[in-house]
């Protein structure tokens, strides 16, 4: 099976991932901080997306499981880890910090580089910079 064959599920999901964040307009970071503005200008738009993202989910996934294996994979591949521990809990602060500070969480953001502006670009640098100096950290760590 050819790399392209193989790879178009996901380059599929993707497009239709970032279709749907713009269709939504989970693409402006105004929208995500008004969402996070509780006293001022709240949105619940945002709100009302996750819910439904989480609802498909909780609704597909359980179908799609008793299956033996995927349909464009050889196996599934799930978590193995199911305890919470203080690298996730650490973990979620910073994204969340991050998604806060910025109004983007990395989906919407890569959906914004077509934007091409500089507030993007040197968002997307810092996303870069963080991803990277956090592996370095976790693969230096004592």
């Amino acid at each position: 099976m050819s790399a392209f064959i193989r790879l178009f599920p996901a380059l599929f999901a993707g497009i239709l991932f970032g279709f749907g964040l713009s269709v939504a307009q989970m693409i402006d970071p105004a929208k995500v901080l008004n969402f996070l503005d509780l006293t001022g200008t709240w949105d619940p738009s945002l709100a009302l997306v996750m819910a439904g993202g989480l609802a498909v989910n909780a609704l597909v996934t359980p179908f799609i499981l008793k299956r033996d294996k995927p349909l464009f994979a050889e196996f599934f591949r799930l978590p193995g880890k199911l305890q919470i521990d203080a690298r996730i809990i650490v973990g979620g602060i910073i994204f969340g910090a991050g998604w806060g500070i910025a109004g983007y969480c990395p989906g919407p953001l890569i959906t914004s580089l077509s934007f091409a502006n500089s507030d993007i670009l040197v968002t997307f640098a810092a996303f870069v910079v963080g991803t990277f100096a956090a592996r370095w950290v976790l693969a230096h760590r004592g």
